[in-house]
């Protein structure tokens, strides 16, 4: 059976079991998967939230990290593009704001986020108060897409998870 589109006023659905098969980077096991695809077109103000919300969920990122992930944000979006892209930023704390820009939070509190920023990659140090950024986490793109895959426990890796033994193999 072929996979299905359903359109809405707000939003694409489009379903398939994958004729094509996908190769788990983990294990090189090449599988098949079922695919739920949805597609909602945003105002830009509203992408720019849903990205860094989506950002904050696959990162686990703090309260703290994520106010100063969004302000970082806004910070690239304003920057001086060089090729449709800013490859670092200058982060300069002062004044109670970034940059001149008041941001609602004490120098305390962006430090903490910064360091959160920095432990999980999104940037790195270039220079003091200048980061490279991750390209992958910071663009001015107009679409993006957050995968999550959900796959059924091994039998033996939850029984022994229920044991509180390690591993797969189905010995002990």
């Amino acid at each position: 059976m072929a996979g299905a589109e359903i359109r809405t006023s707000t939003k694409t659905v489009r379903t398939r079991s994958t004729p094509r098969d996908l190769l788990d980077p983990e294990t090189g096991e090449v599988v098949g998967a079922t695919v739920i695809h949805t597609i909602e077109e945003r105002d830009e103000e509203h992408f720019v939230k849903v990205f860094a919300e989506g950002v904050r969920a696959a990162f686990d990122l703090t309260k703290t990290g994520a106010r100063v992930f969004n302000t970082v944000l806004a910070e690239y979006q304003a920057a001086k593009m060089t090729g449709g892209y800013a490859d670092s930023l200058t982060l300069f704390f002062f004044d109670d704001g970034l940059n001149g820009r008041a941001i609602d939070m004490s120098e305390k509190s962006f430090q903490r986020g910064l360091k959160e920023l920095l432990a999980k990659g999104f940037l790195a140090p270039k220079a003091p108060n200048q980061f490279w950024v991750n390209p992958a986490l910071f663009f001015k793109g107009d679409r993006v897409t957050f995968a999550r895959e959900y796959r059924i426990k091994n039998r033996t890796t939850v029984e022994h998870s229920a044991t509180g033994t390690l591993g797969n193999s189905g010995t002990s």
